[in-house]
């Protein structure tokens, strides 16, 4: 009761400012880029509500991932303006904040800063200011079929190898009934197959630079790596799988496609849903897959909401942002749509409410995920970068999407994964030479 009771006046409280903040700010209009996912648009759903409390109104821009990091880049880098909010992530934000492209975040003392899970403070900070505030974060982790490997008479691992993995995505495996082994991302770009592959090859020992700054995509443990990514998707993937992204694998998922799925824990709240999956009722969790080392088997991730420098509208995208990103919008949330489609991985408070326990059954998994995700220490090798699925400087962008683009095609066929990596080698060592890292 007295948890209730803190929570109205908090809400109160911000109610009560919004509304002496709407008369400052009545017809202004906020510009807000976005990513095409499940729990963006239902923030915009909800939008009017911040409309109608603050007088200040919101056009969304929303975009699929991959256009949203090119269109964001592009207009932050030159100063464009397109955009009072943006939706970026833990590669972005530091490196943009230290460069003066982003707004250092200020917040009230409501906002309770405290309560932000510190992987993803620290993971969207620069020299200890907070330049993008979370509205969801996230690891990766295994979510599968329970009920087809029961009747394989299979057992998982919660802390599952790669080779235990393959062995339950082949048992699991059936396409004359529809049903394949396993649906992972494919589609080219340095957040999407080339961050899943990062994965596998930090745990297979690989690493994207020496501590010399020199490229290694030339290695034997990335040859492994790909070679094991490229043989999986062929014997036990959906055709076409270099098209599919997170919302492509989802839709898959939802229809009872795919036995299994490596991916964002974010995923696991749509999953698990019965208004959205045909098999939420079957799905079980495990700890990412590992091979070698641990290390760097999982990745961490926010999905986040910065201003821009450029931006003539800075007091009234901080409000949208503290609005958007707190405690009490994931209460909105949890009471409009149900606790257990509230977006996860930012807040304490999230994984010590009773609700939110009671209805995620996928909750502690996700939280095991995200605590032993390490972006400082994630390669068997050192390295003199920091990133799980991404190296923190602003030349791995292209490196990253270039290196996808070569993975994406070893697994349709069209090269041979030795031949794939000689051109990302080829590509990386390039960039940074012309970058002078050496």
């Amino acid at each position: 009761m007295k948890v209730k009771m803190l929570s109205a006046a908090v809400a109160g409280a911000v109610m009560l400012s919004t509304q002496a903040f709407a008369g400052s700010h009545g017809g202004t209009e906020l510009v807000i880029a976005t990513v095409n996912n499940g729990h963006m648009i239902e923030m915009q759903k909800l939008t009017p509500k911040f409309e109608e409390e603050t007088g200040i109104k919101v056009r969304w821009v929303t975009l699929e991932e991959g256009v949203l990091r090119q269109r964001v880049t592009t207009d932050i880098a030159t100063k464009g303006g397109q955009f009072d909010i943006m939706t970026i992530g833990m590669y972005e934000a530091p490196i943009w904040g230290e460069k003066g492209w982003l707004e250092p975040l200020n917040f009230s003392a409501e906002y309770n800063v405290d309560d932000i899970l510190p992987a993803m403070r620290g993971g969207l900070s620069h020299e200890g200011n907070l330049y993008a505030a979370p509205f969801y974060g996230e690891s990766s982790m295994v979510m599968y079929r329970k009920d087809l490997l029961d009747k394989a008479g299979i057992t998982l691992p919660y802390n599952p190898t790669w080779a235990d993995m393959e062995q339950a995505i082949a048992a699991m495996h059936d396409p004359e009934n529809g049903v394949y082994g396993t649906c992972i991302r494919g589609k080219p770009g340095w957040g999407d197959n080339a961050a899943f592959i990062t994965t596998i090859a930090n745990t297979f020992g690989a690493r994207w630079f020496d501590e010399n700054w020199k490229p290694q995509l030339d290695s034997a443990e990335w040859n492994a790596a790909i070679n094991f990514y490229v043989d999986l998707m062929t014997k036990y993937g959906p055709p076409g799988s270099t098209a599919n992204s997170f919302n492509e694998i989802l839709a898959l998922m939802n229809e009872g496609k795919c036995g299994s799925w490596v991916d964002a824990t974010i995923a696991a709240s749509f999953v698990s849903d019965p208004a959205q999956s045909k098999v939420a009722d079957s799905i079980a969790y495990a700890q990412a897959p590992v091979q070698k080392t641990k290390r760097g088997a999982n990745w961490l991730w926010a999905w986040a909401l910065g201003i821009p420098a450029s931006s003539e509208k800075k007091d009234a995208a901080m409000k949208f942002l503290e609005w958007s990103t707190s405690a009490d919008y994931i209460n909105l949330v949890g009471e409009t749509n149900g606790w257990g489609r509230v977006p996860t991985g930012t807040r304490a408070s999230t994984y010590a409410n009773e609700k939110f326990q009671a209805a995620a059954n996928f909750a502690s998994a996700e939280m095991d995920a995200i605590n032993s995700a390490n972006p400082y220490d994630s390669t068997f090798e050192k390295t003199p970068y920091t990133g799980v699925q991404f190296a923190a400087i602003p030349e791995f962008q292209a490196i990253g999407t270039a290196a996808g683009q070569q993975f994406a095609a070893a697994l349709a066929g069209e090269k041979s994964v030795e031949e794939a990596l000689a051109a990302a080698q080829a590509y990386a060592d390039r960039e940074m030479r012309k970058a002078r890292y050496y």
